[in-house]
């Protein structure tokens, strides 16, 4: 058995979990709705204030979809209740992140600004240096981070561009002159 599949999502006060016909689940909190339709050939089902993921059998297909649907299930549970947070630094001299609105604007050597708008239900901070990317879906939140961080990676000889705080970036040794 799949050892993260196996265990049950508790689900915490405020929460509501409802499974419909087709393994459509609705996962409704005090930060929004989430609903994502699920393979048929897995049951889940709400016990006792707890979400249960079985499988029929041990084929290859149902045993790698065992896990991935609990974990999925699991953060949309967090996402409604907590919401999902990715925070990002851009660093170097003139490089700067500024908010209007719903618009994101970068400014990162480029001989142009460049505008991002905010996908929907994804809300964006800046914070000086710092780009906080905020909502209840874990993977539209991963996703954006991932879309902002494009515009400039961190390259290793200055550590210019943008990266995730947790990042660490390996430097490298320029090149030297005689």
């Amino acid at each position: 058995m799949s050892r993260i599949g196996r265990m049950p999502i508790a689900i915490p006060a405020g929460v509501t979990v409802s499974v419909a016909d087709g393994n459509v689940v609705t996962v409704k909190g005090s930060k929004g709705t989430l609903e994502r339709t699920f393979v048929p050939e897995l049951t889940i089902e709400v016990k006792d204030n707890e979400v249960i993921v079985t499988r029929p059998n041990d084929q290859k297909r149902e045993k790698s979809l065992h896990g991935l649907t609990r974990t999925l299930i699991h953060n949309m549970v967090v996402g409604v209740s907590e919401g999902f947070t990715k925070t990002l630094e851009v660093n170097g001299v003139g490089y700067r992140a500024a908010k209007q609105g719903s618009k994101l604007t970068l400014n990162l050597g480029y001989s142009h600004p460049i505008e991002m708008e905010d996908p929907e239900g994804i809300e964006t901070k800046v914070d000086g240096n710092k780009i906080i990317v905020s909502g209840i879906s874990k993977e539209k939140v991963g996703q954006y981070a991932a879309e902002i961080r494009e515009k400039r990676k961190p390259e290793p000889y200055k550590g210019k561009g943008i990266k995730y705080d947790y990042e660490v970036i390996r430097r490298k040794v320029g090149k030297t002159g005689k």
